[in-house]
């Protein structure tokens, strides 16, 4: 697993070894941020259910000014914290040991742009959708990954689905404001 392009680009990633952890698949991951490439620089990023937190750190690289990463696992955020140290983001960056319920309950600076990719069909994906819409800025973003099995809401606290995307038995859906046209 590695950066795809920015300033980290080429750079390897760890992640947790086992089934504990799935990483996005490369593909997958170059998709996403396709889709996303014009709603990153300078923006504030969430990485929900982070794992190895190459999301976010993608994010990073690509020019986001701030990414939090969120994950219940103490060895999860020692994953992020040396690849965050490797990339050289560790300034711009904080990692949270904490279930999403509880993170986002305290969390009162909103985010531009979230990432929620929890483990498949466990209903995390399903009960934190609506939890970060309400964390997040009008104009923000919210991308979910999802098994093509499981369906996704249209709408999650004032935010409509906009798009979905398939790749394989990946879904990648992408949620805005209602009152946000799509740029």
């Amino acid at each position: 697993m590695r950066v795809i392009t920015g300033t980290a680009r080429g750079k390897q990633l760890e992640t947790r070894e086992g089934r504990a952890v799935r990483p996005t698949p490369e593909r997958v991951k170059e998709a996403l941020f396709s889709i996303i490439q014009f709603h990153i620089e300078g923006r504030r990023v969430l990485d929900l259910f982070a794992g190895s937190g190459q999301l976010g750190i993608e994010a990073l690289s690509r020019g986001a000014r701030e990414a939090v990463f969120v994950d219940s696992s103490r060895e999860s955020a020692s994953v992020i914290r040396k690849n965050l140290d490797s990339c050289g983001f560790a300034s711009r960056a904080k990692v949270k040991i904490s279930d999403f319920e509880a993170y986002l309950a305290r969390e009162n600076q909103p985010f531009d742009l979230a990432f929620l990719d929890p483990p498949y069909r466990t209903g995390l994906l399903q009960r934190a959708l609506p939890q970060a819409a309400a964390r997040m800025n009008p104009g923000g973003t919210i991308i979910c990954e999802n098994p093509s099995d499981e369906e996704m809401p249209e709408t999650a606290g004032g935010f409509q689905r906009i798009r979905s995307y398939r790749y394989g038995k990946i879904i990648l859906s992408v949620y805005r404001k209602e009152d946000v046209t799509e740029s």
